[in-house]
């Protein structure tokens, strides 16, 4: 499997998307549903009503990718938390092996104002 840069942020649409949009569909839907930026260097993640479809829209430069991965017998599990849910490239990455997301827990980040 490929990988993406860890710098892209990751956009999640919660809802299902009909399978048959295209890259415009795709777009319009950050632009007006999510209100992105689709040329953002960013990656907008869509699920179908099955979830056993994952379509992914990446501008690059000077033009779209469109990657789809499709499930044979499996159901990814989506995460429900927000509207727009906001994940870092190795939580979509996990997404993509198949692990829930909502029971994945890290360790809360602390801030310190001293040493001793």
């Amino acid at each position: 499997m490929f990988h993406f840069d860890p710098a892209l942020k990751v956009y999640l649409h919660r809802d299902a998307v009909d399978g048959r949009k295209n890259i415009n569909g795709l777009a319009l839907l950050v632009e007006q549903e999510l209100g992105l930026d689709p040329f953002a260097p960013a990656l907008f993640v869509f699920g179908n009503r099955r979830r056993d479809r994952i379509r992914i829209l990446l501008w690059d430069r000077n033009g779209f990718w469109l990657m789809i991965k499709r499930l044979e017998s499996d159901r990814f599990s989506w995460p429900k938390d927000a509207p727009i849910v906001v994940l870092s490239v190795e939580q979509l990455h996990w997404l993509l092996s198949g692990i829930d997301l909502s029971a994945m827990r890290t360790h809360p980040q602390r801030e310190f104002r001293r040493v001793g």
